[in-house]
């Protein structure tokens, strides 16, 4: 339609200024806000280079949002301002029609969005976190110590005093196996064990199991193997926020199984997909807020969408907040702050007085 390709030739050079506004805006608070370490550690220049360069696909992804809804509020409140809607609306054009291509803007841009940060921004960041730990000489160990993990969904405990990365060996084992009616079946205590591709391979191994209600110890049999991956023994090292969507899926599932604590990664986890829902969110609070005023426009049309696009963001704290303390469902956590903005979103544009 004429009006739709009219309005987005107006929309995109706006957004293209905004965002490039805005990536130019973050690389300058991420470089000053890190300025006095890297000139404490004599970091290169081209080092620091390098790491700003590294974190544009990141600031693509924070300016996305604010982009769409100050380029949308700014296209519709300047076309209020110059009167040419009225024309629109006077041929009998309701005001949802005017927001369509807007909103499938938004709901391309949400889709986008999410392989952005999925394919490149995480992968980027991962490398920049590596070359910035190398560059300030922090050190990274993969390696714990007093480690106690469920396997097997509960039924088998590992209590291991000692993890190397490294080497892939475990030093003070001790495994206790755990029947489906919660009966102690039997006790494995070794100095260490090694990783040998499928299986550990124990050293000095007994295993204490009842034999005639008489608690018996005796060398660990062939017969008995444990092939559980030393990845779950590293597993609080991981920083999840690295991983992509299908790896953060297999460690929460490493997670659950271990026994261990994995609400807020799976709020997390939920979060990465209904987050990428931001920029439809905001299209149409934008849209929303666009039609409300009649004096200053543009600028109560900016300011509004802005206010309420806070007042997103901030249920999607608090929500996510009540998600990773268990208080509500992480998926609900996750998602009701979406739907919420989407139904106010539109029940105001269908609201709107034309």
């Amino acid at each position: 339609m004429i009006l739709d390709r009219y309005l987005l030739r107006q929309f995109f050079p706006l957004f293209f200024i905004a965002i490039f506004l805005f990536v130019f805006l973050l690389l300058l608070i991420d470089l000053f806000s890190n300025i006095f370490r890297y000139m404490n550690n004599e970091v290169p220049v081209l080092t620091i280079l390098q790491l700003s360069l590294y974190f544009i696909p990141k600031s693509i992804s924070y300016s996305m949002p604010i982009s769409l809804l100050f380029a949308s509020a700014y296209t519709l409140g300047d076309l209020y301002a110059k009167n040419e809607l009225t024309s629109v609306f006077s041929s009998g054009i309701p005001f949802w029609r005017l927001c369509v291509p807007f909103i499938i803007v938004g709901f391309f841009a949400s889709i986008f969005s999410f392989f952005l940060d999925d394919k490149i921004v995480i992968p980027v960041m991962k490398a920049k976190n590596e070359i910035s730990r190398r560059a300030l000489r922090q050190h990274v160990t993969e390696s714990n110590s007093n480690i106690v993990i469920k396997a097997r969904s509960g039924k088998l405990i590992y209590s291991i005093d000692y993890f190397d990365n490294e080497k892939k060996v475990i030093n003070g084992v001790n495994i206790i196996e755990i029947g489906d009616d919660g009966e102690f079946i039997y006790h494995i205590r070794a100095v260490s064990a090694e990783w040998k591709d499928t299986y550990w391979d124990f050293h000095n191994a007994v295993i204490y199991s009842y034999e005639n209600d008489i608690l018996r110890i005796r060398p660990l049999p062939f017969t008995i193997s444990y092939t559980e991956h030393p990845d779950i023994f590293k597993r609080s090292s991981v920083v999840f926020q690295e991983l992509p969507a299908r790896e953060a899926g297999l460690l929460i599932r490493d997670l659950r199984e271990a026994g261990l604590p994995y609400n807020q990664a799976l709020a997390d986890y939920y979060h990465r997909y209904s987050f990428s829902a931001t920029s439809l969110i905001v299209m149409l609070l934008s849209m929303s807020m666009g039609c409300r005023f009649r004096k200053n426009i543009l600028l109560m049309s900016l300011f509004t969408s802005l206010s309420v696009g806070v007042v997103y963001y901030i249920t999607e704290m608090l929500s996510m907040t009540m998600a990773g303390f268990n208080y509500i469902n992480p998926f609900v956590g996750a998602w009701f702050p979406v739907f919420l903005f989407i139904i106010i979103g539109g029940i105001l544009i269908r609201s709107a007085k034309t």
